[in-house]
């Protein structure tokens, strides 16, 4: 067992450490302040190849193995949890699906401009009345000659307003349960009737807007239709179980930067005449932060090597999520207390880290849901 980094995943990771020091960091308080997506940031990722690491360079990926983009992705998220999540939607979610599901002409046509960035990748599966109840969706897509006339509508869909391409879950049998569910690849621009209600106001994830989505006769050809009639329901279980290799990859990112913040303002915040990094409170908050980071990080990459290994890696990938989105709060927390007073302040970014923090455990899996499948996963 070797846990040195490659010499290829090294330099990704320098990489990207270097381009979030340089570029998102100091952007990361406006985006949070605006809440406006950052395109410019998002096109040069593109350029750099991080739109999309884990796929093939055929379809015009970076053909990086996964330990390589849960390190992208954490390094991303250090500097901005928005811009973790604008990339592990459009990658994870969005590309995945295209890459596991599509034909190969839908790869060709769709995926590679995703993997490239110059098309942005939104995944539309929730509603208001079905978030982990996934079979309880009302939208529908009804075959019509060579189309499908889809009604309906989707709740919290990262990317939802600005995506070129959107993988779309609807019910092509209502009285098939979850086998009668099937996804699509919708072209908003393209596609009359898709409709943006309008993005949420939210507590934190700034930069990433969360839109609901309305189809009203939305008509899509019918070589959009991903795979078979009736497989999207395992399309999207297959998918999030990935997804959330890199939700853990966010987590540990945003409490790496709380961590980071910590140890600095702790060096140099005096009390009674002495850095307060010198009280041992101080220094049992930051070794318990450290720890739970070095810990979340061995679940993350042990996930990510069963999947690399094409073994079955759902509880492992449960178990990453579960516990790095639940330490990711825990260490944003401690920051804050550290920082004392000013830590409730946006003086320091120590607040926003705790805002971004909590958005880990309820996105791709709440940590109830996520504890469901761990324990059903023992029981077998």
């Amino acid at each position: 067992m070797d846990f040195a980094l490659t010499a290829e995943q090294k330099q990704i990771k320098d990489m990207v450490s270097e381009f979030v020091d340089e570029e998102v960091k100091p952007r990361a308080a406006e985006i949070d302040e605006t809440d406006e997506f950052p395109a410019d940031l998002v096109a040069e990722m593109g350029e750099l190849g991080l739109m999309g690491m884990p796929f093939p360079e055929e379809y015009g990926g970076a053909g990086l193995d996964y330990h390589s983009y849960a390190i992208g992705l954490e390094e991303i998220s250090r500097g901005s949890g928005g811009l973790g999540t604008i990339v592990a939607a459009h990658t994870s979610l969005a590309g995945n699906m295209l890459y596991e599901f599509g034909n190969e002409e839908q790869k060709q046509e769709y995926l590679t401009p995703v993997n490239e960035g110059t098309d942005i990748g939104a995944f539309a599966l929730s509603e208001p009345g079905a978030g982990s109840d996934v079979p309880a969706m009302e939208t529908t897509a009804k075959k019509d000659g060579d189309e499908y006339v889809v009604n309906g509508g989707k709740l919290w869909i990262s990317n939802g307003s600005v995506a070129d391409t959107v993988i779309l879950f609807a019910k092509t049998d209502p009285d098939a349960g979850n086998k009668g569910i099937s996804s699509f690849v919708v072209r908003p621009e393209e596609d009359d009737g898709f409709v943006v209600e309008g993005t949420e106001h939210k507590l934190g994830d700034k930069g990433c807007p969360t839109a609901e989505l309305r189809f009203d006769d939305m008509r899509i050809p019918e070589d959009r239709l991903l795979g078979d009639e009736g497989e999207g329901f395992v399309h999207a279980l297959k998918t999030l179980n990935g997804g959330r290799i890199t939700i853990a990859a966010r987590s540990i990112g945003i409490a790496r930067a709380a961590l980071d913040d910590a140890v600095k303002y702790a060096g140099e915040r005096e009390q009674f005449d002495q850095p307060i990094g010198d009280f041992q409170a101080i220094k049992h908050k930051l070794a318990d932060m450290d720890t739970k980071v070095q810990a979340a990080k061995l679940l993350m990459h042990k996930a990510a090597d069963l999947k690399m290994r094409d073994e079955t890696f759902i509880k492992e990938a449960a178990q990453a999520k579960l516990y790095a989105s639940e330490i990711s709060r825990e260490v944003a927390n401690e920051g804050i207390q550290i920082h004392g007073g000013y830590g409730y302040t946006k003086d320091f970014a120590a607040e926003r880290y705790y805002r971004d923090a909590k958005l880990n455990e309820i996105y791709e899996g709440t940590s109830e849901i996520l504890r469901n499948t761990i324990g059903d996963w023992l029981q077998k």
